[in-house]
């Protein structure tokens, strides 16, 4: 999962880039890089960490140029190290040719294979390098013709912004999988993965860019073309998105998911509702689905966690060590409300179950007197390939456990879980959703070597 986006022909191109990429930061907190474009050639600086680590203004005013793209990185193919970084720049035919990509490719192994096999060279661990290299190796008399050829053999999910001279083009698996967004700036086209970046950089939100569609920006000039045979495949919009990964103030799949976490709330305590003194969540992305739920039981709703505003998203992070530290100063249980208390605590998920029972620790030592737990999605029990880092199964706490010996591990008097039934029930357009994760249904076939590390010589 990575946050990215595309400017075209502004003046202020890496500033724009830099401030979307702020809005974007949730998407991925281990690096972040900005390519731009003056007429001459591509001007580029990434660095490990977040945005604000990443750039200063003397770093913004070396991106020269009226086009830019940017990316925001959480690594899913590829260790988190300063060589994975993106944009990925390469010169080719001497023109520069930058890219940024969310989602994860399912056949990695067999096109870095046959790369290699014609004496490619890498310079990365990064599945994104390998869209570089068929590029690289296919004739580029037509910009359309070009990348329709190329993207046409990828599998899995991509969302990606590329830059070629003045020129960005977006593209989008014909799945769906992630999103990718068009916006208009000054009448200008832009592009970006969730329409929050729109609104920091003042952009009006156009629509989405289609599963399989392929555009190709220069500044108020816009051409579609799409990937063939897309009318064969069947949508497969993350739904882990509405659940965890977006921003609550963005526009994806045809829908808020401000709205979309209420609903999956609200079905959730039609499902499991409980008698409790009030409804509390684990801020921030628990906090609309507590919203709905407490709504639907008219139950009073408590912030019963204070966070750490300085402290990021812990789940994305690359390692169990920082997972560990940042779940231990990034919230603080409110004693003075909890005590002597019958509380229901909402969740959007349960991974590895770890978090999850520090938490309800913190709230035994508060003093509540009950804890009742509530899942906004079902029990995760498959892996994510299209780009969300879950582990292996071995290590997803619901693939192994009954809900009540997962309730016994995290402690808590009951848990229920969302069903996938009444997941899929309040989205908009159900059919459209991929659930692997919590089905074991892929709509897309998964790799044979399922490691994060493949192209690194390590295997699970």
């Amino acid at each position: 999962m990575c946050g990215i986006i595309g400017i075209s022909q502004n003046k202020n191109a890496a500033k724009l880039v830099f401030v979307g990429l702020y809005a974007l930061q949730h998407r991925g907190e281990e690096a972040a890089g900005i390519a731009s474009y003056d007429g001459k050639e591509i001007y580029l600086k990434k660095k490990t960490g977040l945005v604000a680590d990443a750039f200063d203004e003397k770093a913004i005013e070396e991106l020269k140029g009226e086009t830019a793209i940017g990316h925001c990185r959480y690594s899913t193919t590829g260790s988190s190290n300063q060589k994975n970084i993106q944009p990925f720049l390469v010169t080719h035919r001497g023109k520069p040719l930058a890219i940024a990509h969310n989602g994860n490719l399912t056949n990695t192994e067999k096109l870095y294979a046959k790369l290699e096999e014609e004496g490619a060279l890498f310079q990365t661990t990064m599945d994104s390098e390998i869209i570089i290299h068929l590029l690289a190796r296919t004739k580029n008399g037509d910009l359309k013709k070009w990348f329709v050829s190329v993207l046409s053999q990828l599998e899995g999910s991509f969302s990606l912004i590329f830059l070629s001279g003045d020129t960005i083009i977006g593209a989008r698996d014909p799945n769906g999988f992630r999103p990718l967004c068009l916006g208009r700036l000054d009448n200008k086209y832009v592009l970006a993965s969730e329409t929050c970046a729109f609104d920091l950089i003042k952009a009006e939100f156009v629509r989405e860019i289609s599963p399989g569609e392929v555009v190709f920006i220069k500044g108020e000039k816009i051409e579609s073309v799409f990937l063939p045979e897309i009318e064969n495949k069947k949508k497969a919009h993350c739904i882990f998105e509405n659940i965890y990964f977006a921003r609550p103030d963005s526009n994806i799949f045809d829908d808020n998911v401000y709205e979309t976490r209420k609903r999956l709330g609200a079905q959730l305590a039609k499902e499991h509702p409980i008698k409790a003194d009030f409804v509390m969540s684990i801020p921030d992305s628990g906090n609309y689905a507590a919203s709905g739920f407490a709504q639907e039981l008219g139950l009073p709703l408590e912030i019963g966690f204070i966070r750490n505003h300085y402290i990021g998203r812990t789940f994305i992070q690359p390692s169990q060590f920082l997972r560990d530290f940042r779940v231990r100063v990034k919230l603080n249980p409110i004693s003075h409300i909890i005590k002597g208390k019958r509380i229901v605590v909402v969740e959007d998920s349960i991974v590895r179950g770890t978090t999850s029972k520090s938490r309800i620790d913190e709230l035994r030592r508060a003093g509540a007197k009950e804890i009742h737990m509530r899942i906004s999605c079902p029990p995760i029990i498959s892996p994510c390939f299209y780009g969300i880092d879950f582990p292996s199964k071995e290590e997803l706490i619901a693939a192994s456990r009954t809900i009540q010996q997962v309730a016994d591990f995290i402690k808590v008097d009951s848990l229920g879980y969302l069903s996938l039934k009444g997941m899929l029930s309040v989205m908009k357009y159900p059919q459209d959703f991929c659930h692997a994760c919590f089905s074991g249904e892929y709509p897309v076939a998964v790799p044979y070597n399922k490691s994060k590390y493949l192209l690194e010589g390590k295997r699970e």
